[in-house]
């Protein structure tokens, strides 16, 4: 069973590979290879993405991107772990990059290197750290880095309803990235009121409700647009929500493919899709624009069903 990762930060990252590489790099001549695993044996993590890269300078290396909702003086020795079992691993140098999402409290100090001395031995781990709220939302536009779209309400100048709303167009475009659409509204919703974050999506609010997020806010007995709700569940459920946000857009971009080859598509059908994985979804979807009929649908349906079974 693939780690929440592998469906969330990873999936997130695998949209524009080469982009993500070349940002958290700073080095324009860095082009993405692979997406690499990044379950060692010791341990097991949920936000960290090990891509390897390439540059002429350098030869093949190691992004290692480990995505936190807020840093903790933790860090810095989680940092130092993870970028010595990945170049051990894959035998590859390695350019650690921590991320992170929100501001943490006043109190904690954000570093960007490990350092401790014992016995007269030192050991050193320098780290790039980018703080999503220092980042500028127009530099996601511009370069561009469309796996930050869904962060871009909570970038540096990004929480205008003029900026949100570009930043939907641009996810509503591409049928690659339009899965991410509830991802943004979520984030919107930490700067926004609610009422315009539904007019921005053109949303009904039982869309909204239905945001995997929200529902793990309400599990605190939060209700959306409250901050301290939000952030307990994004603490939770990080990795989860990317998920689950991630299928909940490729089955509603399904369920309109559907519509539009093959007209109303019955009740029962859409039901035996709530269950669907992202990778289930995407063979659904290649099927979906490949078949002749309804039926035809049903039948590949009843066959991925049977195999995961």
């Amino acid at each position: 069973m693939s780690k929440p990762a592998d469906t969330g930060g990873k999936r997130l990252i695998s949209l524009a590979p080469d982009a993500w590489v070349k940002w958290v790099t700073q080095r324009p001549e860095v082009i993405a290879k692979e997406i690499l695993g990044s379950e060692f044996q010791w341990i097991s993590r949920e936000t960290d993405v090990l891509v390897k890269a390439y540059s002429e300078v350098c030869g093949d290396f190691l992004v290692l991107t480990e995505l936190q909702l807020r840093y903790t003086t933790k860090m810095p020795l989680r940092m130092r772990a993870y970028a010595a079992l990945a170049e051990e691993r894959y035998q590859l140098p390695t350019y650690p990059v921590l991320i992170n999402i929100l501001p943490p409290p006043t109190t904690v100090k954000v570093v960007s290197s490990y350092e401790q001395e014992f016995f007269g031995l030192r050991a050193i781990q320098d780290y790039r750290v980018i703080n999503l709220w220092e980042v500028d939302a127009e530099i996601v536009f511009q370069q561009p880095i469309p796996s930050l779209l869904p962060f871009v309400p909570i970038l540096r100048g990004g929480g205008d309803a003029s900026v949100v709303q570009r930043a939907l167009q641009i996810l509503r475009a591409d049928e690659q990235f339009n899965q991410l659409e509830s991802l943004l509204a979520f984030f919107a919703s930490f700067v926004l009121e609610t009422p315009l974050v539904q007019q921005i999506m053109r949303w009904d609010v039982t869309v909204l409700r239905e945001s995997p997020w929200y529902e793990e806010i309400l599990t605190e007995g939060k209700v959306l647009g409250l901050q301290q709700g939000l952030e307990q569940g994004l603490e939770q459920g990080l990795e989860q929500g990317l998920e689950q946000g991630l299928e909940q857009g490729a089955r509603r971009q399904l369920i309109r493919v559907l519509q539009r080859r093959f007209g109303e598509v019955p009740p029962s059908l859409i039901a035996s899709l709530e269950s669907a994985s992202v990778e289930q979804l995407e063979n659904l979807m290649d099927a979906a624009i490949t078949v002749s009929s309804l039926a035809e649908f049903l039948a590949v349906l009843s066959d991925e069903s049977d195999a995961t079974q």
